[in-house]
């Protein structure tokens, strides 16, 4: 009997764990057993009255506003230390940083819904000094309806400067209107591009044919393509179309900049080289010309990506004067020899704090003449 008993004790005490870490309902409601504590327990206690926000259904570039009410169900006062929105188009308002046992604060969040389309789900993160629950994540979540769905809104063109061939990008145009509708008057007066415009649902579904057309004689360039629709919601269409020029060979940083010695610890730096070339890169005999120091070649990705690992040892420090580089040889005629300069600022020397010396206590003597002027002296 004694045994049946405990045992039912332990099946109760599980349940009741498990019920409390279900706490949160479905509709994003936080109850006092969501924060791991009952009301009134010992410390600040966060109690969110929900912690999301479902819009519905707007259109885009509508704000999005919402106020989150929480209450402090703890004994002590409550700090909201930060509130960190999960991205950009998501920003926060002054929210009641402390609230005392037993009062209620308020966090404002807006979202800008301007270049969004379909589902969206944006959120924040709330820290506080609440040891049971110190970040708690708010959420916005609806649809937001654009009467015509561009993606993507730019054709981005990366091109090695070695080969430039003619590439074409396709930019999906999307309608969600009831009527029918129409793309006139394509347009894009850059020469280096060219756009064709192509039905694939009549009235509903289109697609444009953005291809960028060599020679570039720039490192990049960038032009409008623009249509007229016949929906008064958006009566004209822009994208654009970019195109960038790489050179076969980047270095990445150009430059090593360490912090000032000498160095305590052993200290890496890494070097990145990346090839477009035609031809697969092939790097060899890397160095630094500084005793001590040693550079070795890793490649991520053979014959396009490497790392050049420098490390630098304990004591490590460059001399006034001294010109220190990292070099590593290549197949590519144009970069045969990659230099990669070091730099590393002296260290400031140390103020010298000014002693203060005791006053210097000066007599004064009588001179002859000015004895012989008194004779009482």
């Amino acid at each position: 009997m004694k045994t049946t008993l405990f045992t039912l004790l332990i099946a109760a005490g599980a349940f009741g764990h498990v019920a409390a870490s279900l706490a949160q309902t479905k509709d994003g409601k936080q109850t006092a057993g969501s924060t791991g504590a009952p009301p009134g327990a010992a410390g600040p206690k966060i109690q969110f009255a929900d912690i999301v926000y479902d819009f519905g259904k707007i259109n885009s570039g509508a704000p999005v506003k919402h106020t989150f009410v929480f209450t402090n169900i703890g004994t002590a006062t409550l700090q909201i230390l930060d509130v960190h929105p999960g991205c950009g188009c998501t920003t926060a308002g002054t929210w009641d940083k402390q609230v005392e046992p037993g009062k209620t604060g308020s966090i404002p969040l807006e979202f800008n819904s301007a270049n969004y389309g379909g589902t969206v789900l944006k959120s924040a993160t709330v820290t506080c000094n609440d040891p049971a629950q110190s970040n708690i994540v708010l959420q916005i979540k609806g649809t937001v309806w654009k009467p015509i769905e561009i993606a993507p809104t730019m054709a981005v063109f990366n091109v090695s400067s070695e080969d430039q061939t003619n590439e074409t990008k396709i930019v999906r145009i999307v309608s969600n209107l009831d009527e029918p509708l129409t793309l006139s008057d394509l347009q894009c007066t850059n020469h280096s591009f060219k756009a064709e415009l192509k039905t694939t649902r009549p009235g509903k579904e289109f697609e444009l044919l953005i291809t960028a057309l060599p020679p570039f004689t720039s490192p990049s360039m960038i032009a409008p393509v623009t249509m007229k629709t016949s929906s008064t919601n958006m009566p004209l269409i822009n994208v654009s179309a970019y195109v960038a020029v790489q050179q076969p060979v980047t270095v990445m940083p150009s430059q090593i900049i360490l912090a000032p010695g000498p160095f305590t610890n052993a200290v890496q730096q890494v070097v990145s080289i990346r090839s477009t070339a035609t031809n697969a890169l092939v790097l060899s005999d890397a160095s630094i010309n500084v005793p001590g120091a040693a550079v070795r070649i890793e490649e991520p990705q053979p014959g396009r990506y490497f790392n050049l690992a420098v490390d630098f040892p304990v004591g490590f420090q460059i001399k006034p004067g001294e010109k220190v580089e990292l070099s590593v040889k290549s197949n590519h005629p144009k970069f045969a020899l990659i230099k990669v300069p070091v730099f590393q600022p002296q260290r400031a020397a140390p103020t010298a704090v000014p002693v203060a010396l005791p006053p210097v206590e000066v007599k004064q003597t009588k001179t002859p003449e000015a004895t012989a002027g008194n004779p009482k002296q």
